[in-house]
């Protein structure tokens, strides 16, 4: 024991590093290499969770301002890559070692290139001041014993690595703090100037993300729940935050002459013309009550007032107040599997209780009662199975509380038969959403377009957002415009 301790000294002293931005030193647990090695393993599972956006002339555009920011940056020497992500979250993000992402959801809301560099070049100040490595290093710090076991035992790094993705993972959604955030607009500022952008550009962005919290907050009230907000380190709005116009202003000095880049508003529009918005087909489109998936080729209507959550592996309908939910996935068929050993192995269970067949429009279900175990106590559940060309769909409905089954059982018994393939007249249903443009008369008003857009929930707020001119603003006349069709 004596040993292993007189080692911390030295492992502290190895740990301490050269911080590429400030030049000072800086205690990290990870080498460059490192660092590179770990944005280029985890690149892979960003893209599986959120996917590429498929417009190549866009990635290509994107990546074209990403990589001459970098080249203006204080680690020109990484390999970068940018990616456009199809999300409808309003959201971006880097990994360590150069690896930089944009959601086309928040593109949408962007109203020039240099806003869009400056969205960029901050995510670039994260990697160049390396501060998911030193988030993760000052976690790290506070228990040594671990450290050192990942240091000298190989099994551990693995488990280290995933500690450290862990870290980021919090960091991406929540941001990194509101020193490192100011740090990141800081340098993304200096790489905006040192590229041919203006710097209020930082400014421009940080009131379309706090604009887009406001708007977030209004919904969150509305809907009784917790707001979602990303990147919502700045209290005041950026106009009346002192601290923040002080950093993004030091990027000024690194401008020699005039801003350079001078792509125009509608030179910029371009390249969103066209761009889904909202839900993608590979998603599938909510309308009202109505579900429509094109590419799994199904639809279904939901209880009356119930909200549908939309995620990755499943969808999810809960009733007022999540009093009960209904849950749907796909699942893998099994060569001469009836609908009802399948449901049984879906759910590990030997028995389900009142279990018949389902009459649906042109396809084979099967349904009954049983009992799970869920993080409420074990409970009743109604579960139906649907065999369809793409696999078999298994539904899973639940009443939070004891014996209150019966009250949601024919609402979710609704629901599970509505389930058909798609028809013909559906089709344009199943149609994502799309960004167009238009230019203003001197009678377009907001009001005016909100009532024929096929947006479905706020849309006058939407377009406001859109155009950067929430929450009050009037279109000009010859402004281009952004619509939704």
């Amino acid at each position: 024991m004596p040993r292993l301790l007189s080692l911390i000294p030295l492992l502290l002293l190895s740990a301490c590093a050269v911080n590429p931005v400030t030049g000072q030193g800086d205690f990290v647990l990870m080498s460059e290499s490192q660092e590179v090695q770990l944005g280029r393993s985890e690149h892979p599972k960003i893209l599986k969770q959120y996917h590429r956006y498929d417009i190549k002339t866009l990635q290509q555009y994107v990546n074209r301002i990403g990589q001459r920011l970098a080249r203006n940056s204080h680690r020109p020497h990484l390999k970068y890559t940018f990616t456009v992500l199809d999300s409808t979250e309003v959201n971006a993000f880097a990994l360590p070692g150069g690896y930089i992402y944009i959601t086309r959801g928040l593109l949408a809301y962007l109203n020039s290139e240099a806003e869009l560099a400056a969205v960029l070049g901050h995510e670039l100040g994260h990697v160049t001041a390396r501060h998911g490595v030193r988030q993760y290093s000052a976690a790290t710090a506070t228990n040594l014993g671990f450290t050192l076991g990942s240091l000298f035992v190989p099994e551990l790094r693995n488990q280290a690595a995933q500690d450290l993705f862990s870290v980021l993972n919090t960091a991406l959604l929540r941001g990194y703090g509101r020193e490192h955030e100011l740090e990141a607009d800081r340098l993304g500022s200096e790489y905006l100037a040192r590229s041919g952008y203006e710097t209020e550009a930082m400014i421009s962005v940080i009131r379309v993300l706090k604009n887009q919290e406001l708007f977030e907050i209004q919904r969150a009230r509305e809907e009784n729940r917790e707001p979602r907000v990303y990147h919502g380190v700045f209290s005041s709005h950026p106009d009346n935050d002192q601290r923040l116009q002080e950093v993004v202003a030091e990027g000024k000095k690194y401008q020699d002459h005039s801003p350079t880049r001078r792509t125009t508003h509608e030179q910029f529009l371009s390249h969103l013309d066209g761009l889904v918005f909202g839900p993608s087909e590979s998603e599938g489109i909510l309308h009202g009550r109505d579900f429509y998936h094109k590419e799994l080729d199904f639809a279904l209507r939901f209880p009356e007032a119930w909200k549908v959550h939309n995620q990755p592996e499943r969808l999810i309908s809960f009733a007022p107040e999540q009093a009960a939910l209904l849950q749907m996935e796909l699942k893998p068929k099994k060569k001469g599997q009836t609908l009802r050993q399948f449901l049984l192995a879906a759910l590990k269970l030997d028995e389900i209780e009142q279990g018949a067949p389902l009459t649906l429009e042109n396809l084979q279900g099967y349904s009954g009662q049983v009992w799970l175990k869920t993080s409420f106590g074990t409970r009743k559940a109604r579960v139906a199975a649907i065999d369809h060309p793409r696999g078999r769909f298994l539904f899973v409905g639940l009443a939070k509380e004891k014996n209150t089954l019966q009250r949601f059982e024919t609402r979710m018994l609704a629901t599970i038969k509505s389930f058909h393939r798609l028809k013909a007249d559906e089709q344009a249903q199943a149609r994502a959403l799309r960004l167009a443009l238009i230019s203003a008369d001197t009678d377009t008003r907001f009001e005016q377009l909100a009532r024929t857009s096929k947006l479905q929930h706020h849309a006058e707020e939407q377009l406001r957002l859109l155009n950067d001119r929430y929450p009050k603003g009037q279109p000009t006349p010859g402004m281009r415009l952004k619509i939704v069709k």
